[in-house]
């Protein structure tokens, strides 16, 4: 299983990024062959860990509860010691070869889950903490600048404990921002918000981060999340990145059955490949690249259709054993031969249990890894 699967930045290298083609030139922050074992010994958190992110990219790292996510952000932002490997910034050596800098000497920013306010200072000395080395007018015009910056402007007087939950996160991103760091950690910052407030609090942050050109790492186990948010991500287990790419590429192209799994609801059918296509209990398939003989493949729901008649020599007859409406579509769980099979379509689909249907894959199915390739 290949971990941290990137291309090396090259003078010459372009990527895509969301829609927009990027240059490569050199990474603001490199991770190289990182690990860190607590004192129990047993299993290294994170194992040999390797990625970059270029200077302006939001970059997430994904993955379940224990992965190491955050004990990776943690090192990053130097409130750990890694064992083994070494943390790049900007050229400069954080933590490597002997050296380590300390956390309050790499000018990175920091939003914690919980956000960390001083609950005895009021909002404006709240996001002035990081500014005490300027002078006191420019405290002020900085302070003020962030506020409005993030929608907090009005409150300055008012303590953390007179805040919901979302104003609280606004005056934690306010502190992050006021030294202008050009690098910013977010730990699991949507996490303590309902739905509705949390997807408009991360489309106003990464419109922020954007906006200011601030780097930024995000570490969520979200998978929505991290696709809305990032221009490119890293899914991890245990300790590992198993694909690195755009939400795009990881999305519709996973590499692994951890990834596939991981990323949303997929079927996945062991198969015989012949070049381009397989014949399988789902139909003939396109396959995503050139395979020989048996391969396990993946193939999202809503790359198939359903329909009531066989309007193609490649649909398969199935039956439908249950209908899950969703508002803006519908799942589908029908019966081919002997497998089961998801089908998402829109919602008005009128087709019910036990109804007779025909399904066809219209996108190529994705052929995974087998472990250790």
């Amino acid at each position: 299983m290949r971990n941290g699967d990137f291309p090396r930045p090259l003078r010459t290298t372009h990527y895509e990024i969301g829609h927009t083609l990027h240059c490569t030139i050199n990474p603001l922050l490199t991770i190289s062959c990182l690990s860190k074992t607590f004192s129990d010994g047993v299993l290294p958190v994170v194992n040999e860990l390797s990625f970059e992110v270029e200077d302006g990219e939001l970059f997430a790292l994904l993955g379940p509860s224990g992965c190491g996510k955050t004990t990776v952000l943690r090192l990053i932002g130097g409130f750990m010691r890694p064992n083994h490997g070494s943390i790049s910034f900007d050229g400069r050596l954080f933590a490597g070869d002997g050296s380590f800098v300390p956390p309050e000497k790499r000018g990175i920013g920091f939003v914690f889950q919980d956000y960390a306010l001083f609950p005895h200072l009021a909002v404006a000395q709240n996001v002035a903490f990081g500014l005490r080395k300027e002078k006191a007018a420019v405290r002020k015009e900085r302070t003020d600048e962030v506020l409005k910056l993030v929608g907090m402007e009005g409150f300055e007087d008012r303590l953390p404990h007179a805040l919901s939950g979302g104003q609280q996160q606004r005056v934690a991103l306010a502190r992050a921002l006021a030294p202008r760091p050009r690098l910013l950690l977010l730990d699991e910052p949507f996490s303590n918000l309902d739905a509705y407030f949390r997807n408009e609090m991360r489309d106003n942050i990464r419109a922020i981060l954007k906006e200011e050109g601030i780097t930024a790492v995000l570490v969520t186990h979200d998978q929505e999340e991290a696709m809305v948010f990032a221009d490119r991500l890293g899914v991890m287990q245990g300790g590992r990145v198993d694909q690195i790419g755009t939400p795009e590429e990881i999305y519709l192209t996973p590499r692994t059955l951890f990834v596939a799994q991981f990323m949303g609801q997929t079927n996945l059918v062991l198969t015989h490949a012949d070049g381009a296509t397989a014949d399988s209990v789902l139909g003939k398939l396109t396959l995503h690249r050139p395979a020989e003989g048996m391969v396990l493949v993946a193939v999202r729901p809503e790359h198939f259709t359903i329909a009531p008649t066989a309007d193609h020599p490649d649909a398969m007859e199935a039956t439908v054993l249950s209908r899950s409406f969703k508002g803006h579509d519908i799942t589908y769980r029908v019966q081919v031969g002997p497998v089961d099979c998801l089908v998402h379509t829109h919602n008005r689909e009128p087709f019910a249990p036990g109804d007779t249907v025909f399904i066809r894959a219209v996108e190529p199915a994705v052929v995974l890894d087998k472990a250790g390739e």
